[in-house]
């Protein structure tokens, strides 16, 4: 007598779907990088006006007859190229992030799919968010701090090589800062703890603000106070959000909980509570129709 469960045709169902999730997912790989790949061309033939506007921060604040230079032989092409290509990458992520959503998606629940698709637009909002304070905020404070303090006799003719990192690495510090909302949400929903355990520890998230600040940006008190204050703010609105989240969660629960003890009702049961209501309400509406008596 054969044993279907161990035949050769259900040891390979398991082999075969595993096959299929890495040919959708080589598929998916294949698409994002063609992505990104359009964007890089259709950019590259703007790297000189993509750079001097990633870099007019530093050049509307340097004084009068300096510039930025190239110290690398190949700096000139490579750097734009470097900046073409983050540049790319950094517009592509709505569609990035859709893929990684699309592959992961079918293994999820439904309540997990409502909660997933809000929390990763948000996600993408505040990153951008995150990037564009950092440009139009930290930079012209930041600069004009650094111009300022320069030595007397020093001037200032940075490199564009140098400047790039620096400021791709301030972009990537600020646009993982403003997750922290996400963050603060995902674990109270997760039940890692609760929004009133997270306000008592309103003091240790103040100084844990202004030491990530002191660790991902440059070391005067100015850059690192622009970064906290903002992560301090968006902490107290995830508290806010999840708040709102979980007493909206608990109203929904008690009214399935009031549709269950009626499902569980017998039909006689039903009846019973059905003549009660009504009777409470004919001697409700009769007690108001029912003159005063003098």
């Amino acid at each position: 007598m054969t044993d279907n469960s161990i035949s050769p045709e259900n040891n390979q169902e398991p082999e075969k779907g595993f096959m299929s999730h890495l040919l959708e997912l080589r598929d998916r790989i294949m698409r994002m990088t063609l992505v990104v790949l359009v964007f890089f061309v259709a950019l590259f033939g703007f790297s000189e006006q993509i750079f001097t506007f990633v870099a007019q921060p530093l050049i509307s604040l340097m004084p009068e007859g300096t510039s930025m230079i190239a110290t690398g032989v190949a700096a000139p092409f490579l750097v734009p190229f470097k900046l073409v290509l983050m540049v790319s990458v950094f517009l592509s992520v709505p569609y990035l992030l859709y893929e990684i959503w699309a592959f992961v998606a079918p293994g999820l629940y439904k309540n997990e799919k409502m909660m997933a698709a809000p929390l990763l637009i948000s996600s993408i909002i505040l990153f951008y968010c995150g990037v564009a304070f950092a440009y139009y905020v930290l930079f012209p404070l930041l600069f004009g701090f650094l111009i300022a303090i320069s030595p007397e006799g020093v001037v200032m003719m940075t490199d564009i090589g140098q400047y790039l990192d620096f400021i791709l690495a301030i972009f990537f510090a600020f646009g993982i800062a403003f997750e922290v909302p996400i963050a603060v949400f995902l674990l109270i929903m997760i039940g890692a703890t609760t929004p009133d355990a997270l306000a008592e520890k309103r003091p240790y998230v103040v100084v844990g603000a202004f030491v990530i600040g002191m660790l991902l940006t440059p070391p005067d008190i100015i850059s690192q106070t622009i970064l906290a204050v903002p992560m301090l703010l968006l902490f107290e609105i995830g508290l806010i959000v999840s708040r709102i989240v979980l007493k909206r969660r608990a109203e929904q629960q008690d009214e399935d909980d009031k549709e269950d003890e009626y499902s569980e009702m017998t039909e006689d049961e039903m009846d019973s509570e059905l003549d009660r209501i009504e009777a409470e309400e004919e001697s409700e509406s009769l007690s108001e129709q029912k003159p005063d008596d003098k």
